[in-house]
């Protein structure tokens, strides 16, 4: 009977060594990053991160990521069309490692000219669709937002005005300054909505389009997010822009009188991405990002920092505040990824000289 206990003994110290090697090889949390990776990361000992989702989800992505795998995380917030000019003038020996958020239009120009390293996932195959991907694996999809408009219900009312329904509703002298969009130059959400009315309604009429449309625009703000801030507050009494900024004013900040608008004629939108640049100091770290950041140990995190998109993996919880608001990721127009992705600064750069001198100051970088 001894011999048998001690046996059992024996058994059951050998299972909890397998036990504790199994849990030292695989990560606190569960990125599904393998040991290698998380090793030679570790050894790296240091992140740089550019974020062009809001900050407060930014911060809570970075922070996270320190305290599950003790790697010191840098980071700044800039809009994407900020990123993308950055990478662009560094030119292959960029000062950050890893690009966090912001929709796809500026990483695809990044990657058109070989700004951004290749990397294939292990954590793609959580990823709902090919649609949510480089096929090259420069990018990948972290979330999905609906483009339309962000109204003051209460500055409406006291104009006497209804709250546009289309797109080109928005071109009525009634709206006259009162419109807030960002600048194409800076934000990759008015470089959605420049391609957005290419692809919609041609490209002579979509830039025609958007020539009128400045018309009646007041502020072009530096990042896509600027005009959702200050609809609340009926400084912007219409805004342009993703509508989980305006879900996140009603929400987080208390702004019962904003209206949410989906366009009555179709919309796109985009998928917020996350990257690799090329030629970064920690390329091994930046890998364990990508892996994080295709995990539900991030992407839930925003609906926590007050970031309602639809996210875009099989295994993460949607944010119900979205459907409640009426949102739906599927009711969106065919946007054309690689349209966007040849012609984008082209189209920018057409815009802007049709605009020619009403752009001098309004769309300023500085």
């Amino acid at each position: 009977m001894k011999k048998i206990i001690a046996l059992l003994l024996i058994g059951l110290m050998m299972l909890s060594i397998i036990g504790c090697k199994k849990t030292e090889n695989k990560t606190s949390g569960d990125s599904g990053a393998d040991s290698a990776l998380i090793k030679a990361a570790k050894e790296e000992g240091q992140l740089i991160v550019y974020g062009s989702c809001e900050e407060e989800y930014l911060a809570a992505a970075c922070d996270n990521f320190k305290a599950l795998y003790g790697i010191e995380v840098k980071y700044q917030r800039l809009s994407t069309g900020e990123v993308q000019s950055k990478v662009e003038e560094e030119n292959g020996n960029p000062s950050g490692d890893v690009w966090f958020g912001g929709t796809t239009d500026p990483y695809n120009v990044a990657a058109s000219k070989g700004l951004l390293m290749p990397y294939e996932a292990t954590n793609a195959k959580h990823l709902l669709s090919d649609m949510y991907r480089d096929k090259d694996g420069c990018w990948y999809g972290i979330y999905k937002g609906i483009l339309g408009f962000m109204v003051n219900k209460d500055e409406l009312t006291r104009l006497g005005l209804e709250a546009p329904k289309d797109w080109k509703d928005l071109l009525d002298s009634k709206y006259q300054g009162l419109i807030w969009l960002s600048n194409y130059n800076t934000a990759g959400t008015a470089k959605l909505v420049v391609n957005t009315m290419i692809q919609k309604y041609g490209h002579d009429e979509g830039i025609k389009y958007l020539v009128d449309l400045d018309k009646n625009i007041e502020v072009y703000t530096k990042s896509g997010s600027g005009p959702s801030k200050n609809v609340g507050t009926g400084e912007c009494v219409v805004g342009i822009g993703f509508l989980h900024d305006g879900i996140t004013q009603i929400v987080d900040n208390g702004y019962k009188n904003v209206g949410l608008v989906i366009p009555s004629s179709g919309t796109s939108f985009e998928i917020g991405a996350t990257a690799i640049f090329k030629g970064c100091a920690h390329p091994n770290a930046a890998k364990l990002w990508i892996e994080y950041a295709l995990s539900p140990e991030c992407v839930e995190l925003g609906a926590q920092h007050g970031s309602y998109q639809f996210l875009v993996i099989d295994n993460a919880k949607q944010p119900d505040v979205a459907s409640e608001f009426g949102l739906d990721p599927e009711n969106v127009m065919k946007y054309d990824f690689e349209d966007a992705k040849a012609n984008t600064t082209t189209y920018v750069e057409e815009v802007m000289k049709a605009l020619g001198s009403a752009a001098d100051d309004r769309f300023k970088t500085e």
